[in-house]
C-alpha cells in the first residue's frame, strides 16, 4: 500500500468522523427545538408578569401610593385626664376637681391638600419609573432574544459550510482518484474542516450564554432549554423624525416623571408658603367639681410663625422650594434635549443597520451564491484551483455572518429606540 493511500484512506477516516459527530450536533439541536419554542410576544407578556425587576418596582409605586392616605389625615386626637387637689392617699375617687380633654390639631387650611397633592405626585413619579422599567426589560429582553437568534444562526451556518466541505472534499477526492487532482487538495478539505470544526464549541458557548442572560430576564432555571427564535422581518421604518420626537415627548416614562417632578416641586413650594400660617390646637373639656357644679369649657391656641425669631426659618423654606422648582424644570428641560438627541441617533443607527442588511440580502449574497457555484463547477472542469474553491466558501460564509449581524444590529437599535420613545414602533418584530 503506497503512502498516498494510506494518507488518503487515513483522511477519508477523520472526515466520516466530523460528518457523524456533526450529525449527532445537528439532532441534539433538533431536540431542544422540540423541546421549547416560544415568540416574542409570549416571552414579553411572561418577563412583564415575573421579572423580580418589576415586581420590586410595582411594589414600590403600591407603597408611594399608600403614603397619599397618610399624607392628607389629620395627626391623631388627644385624650388628657387631669386631676386637681388629690387628697394625701392619692384616692382618685375623693379627687376635688377633675378635667377631661379630647383635643385636635389642625394645621392652617390648604396644608393637608397640599401635602396630600405632593404624595400623589410622588405615587406618579414612582409610576413612571415602573413604566420606564417595564420599557427598559423589553428591550433587554428583545436584545437577548435576537442574541439567542443570531446564536443559532451562526452555529446553522456552521452545520451548512461544514456539509459544503464534505461535497468539496468528495470532488477533491474522486478528482484525485481519477488522476485529475492533487492528494494537497484533499489535505485542505481536512484541514478547512478541522479548522471550522475547532470554532463550534466557541458558537455553543455563545448561544448558552444568550440561552442563559433570556431565561435570566424570564425569571426561569438559566438551563432551561430554548427553541429557535424567530428571524426578524426587516420591515422598513417609515417614521420620520418630527413623528418620533413628538411620540417620545408625549409617551416617554422618563419624560412624564420628570413633568410630574416639576409639579411636585412646586406644590412643595406653596407648601412652604402656608408656613407662615398658623396651625390651630383645639381642645373640649368636662369638668367634675367636688361638691360643686360639673361643666364644660374649650380651648383653642395656634402657633406663632409670624415672630421675628422663627420667620428666617420659613424663608429659607421657601427658597429652598424654589431653587428646587428651578433644579426640576432645568432637569426636565435637560432630559427633553437628550431623548431628541438620543432618537436622532438611534435612528440613523437603525437606518443604516437597515441599509446594509438589505445590501446583503439583495445583492451581496446572491453574487457570492453565484461566485460559489461558478467555483465549484470550475474546480469540477479543471479550470480553477482548489484553493479559490475554499476561498469563495469562506466569503459565502462570512457574507451571512455579516448579514444576520446587520439584521440583528437593527433590531437591538429598534429596541433601544422604542425604550426612549417609550411605545412600540410599526415595524418591529
Amino acid at each position: 500500500m503506497t503512502r498516498s493511500i494510506r494518507f488518503l484512506l487515513s483522511a477519508i477516516t477523520v472526515l466520516n468522523m466530523t460528518f457523524a459527530m456533526h450529525g449527532r450536533q445537528v439532532v441534539h439541536a433538533a431536540d431542544q427545538t422540540a423541546q421549547s419554542s416560544s415568540a416574542l410576544p409570549d416571552l414579553i407578556q411572561e418577563a412583564l408578569v415575573k421579572n423580580p425587576e418589576l415586581v420590586a418596582a410595582r411594589k414600590q409605586w403600591e407603597a408611594a401610593t399608600n403614603r397619599i392616605a397618610q399624607a392628607r389625615s389629620l395627626d391623631d386626637p388627644i385624650l388628657s385626664v387631669h386631676l386637681w387637689n388629690l387628697p394625701q392617699t392619692f384616692n382618685v375617687t375623693q379627687t376635688q376637681n377633675s378635667i377631661f380633654g379630647l383635643s385636635q390639631n389642625l394645621p392652617f387650611p390648604g396644608k393637608l391638600a397640599l401635602k396630600s397633592e405632593i404624595a400623589s405626585r410622588s405615587a406618579e413619579m414612582t409610576e413612571q419609573a415602573l413604566r420606564a422599567k417595564e420599557r427598559e426589560l423589553v428591550a433587554r429582553l428583545k436584545q437577548a432574544y435576537y442574541d439567542l437568534f443570531f446564536a443559532h444562526k451562526a452555529i446553522q451556518i456552521h452545520h451548512e459550510q461544514a456539509e459544503l466541505l464534505r461535497q468539496f472534499f468528495e470532488i477533491a477526492n474522486a478528482k484525485f482518484r481519477t488522476g485529475k487532482g492533487s492528494q494537497a487538495d484533499v489535505l485542505k478539505a481536512q484541514v478547512e474542516l478541522s479548522v471550522l470544526h475547532q470554532q463550534l464549541p466557541v458558537l455553543e458557548q455563545s448561544r448558552e450564554t444568550a440561552a442563559a442572560l433570556l431565561n435570566t430576564i424570564l425569571d426561569r432555571d438559566p438551563r432551561s432549554p430554548f427553541g429557535i427564535p424567530q428571524e426578524p422581518s426587516l420591515i422598513r421604518l417609515d417614521a420620520t423624525i418630527d413623528d418620533l420626537h413628538r411620540l417620545a415627548l408625549n409617551a416617554r416614562p422618563e419624560l412624564k416623571a420628570a413633568e410630574l417632578a416639576v409639579r411636585q416641586s412646586e406644590q412643595s413650594r406653596a407648601l412652604a408658603r402656608r408656613q407662615y400660617y398658623p396651625d390651630f390646637n383645639v381642645m373640649f373639656q368636662r369638668f367634675q367639681n367636688f361638691q360643686a357644679n360639673d361643666g364644660f369649657g374649650a380651648y383653642v391656641a395656634m402657633t406663632v410663625p409670624f415672630a421675628f425669631w422663627t420667620k428666617p426659618k420659613y424663608d429659607a423654606g421657601v427658597q429652598e422650594a424654589t431653587a428646587s422648582v428651578a433644579a426640576a424644570q432645568a432637569q426636565q428641560h435637560q432630559l427633553e434635549n437628550l431623548t431628541r438627541f438620543q432618537v436622532n441617533d438611534l435612528l440613523a443607527k437603525v437606518r443604516a443597520s437597515e441599509q446594509v442588511a438589505r445590501l446583503y440580502h439583495t445583492t451581496i449574497l446572491p453574487q457570492a451564491v453565484q461566485n460559489l457555484d461558478a467555483a465549484r463547477a470550475g474546480y469540477r472542469a479543471g479550470t480553477g484551483g482548489f484553493l479559490d474553491l475554499i476561498d469563495t466558501q469562506r466569503a459565502w460564509r462570512g457574507y451571512q455572518q455579516e448579514y444576520y449581524r446587520a439584521l440583528v444590529e437593527r433590531e437591538r437599535r429598534l429596541a433601544e429606540l422604542e425604550q426612549v420613545i417609550g411605545t412600540d414602533l410599526n415595524g418591529s418584530s
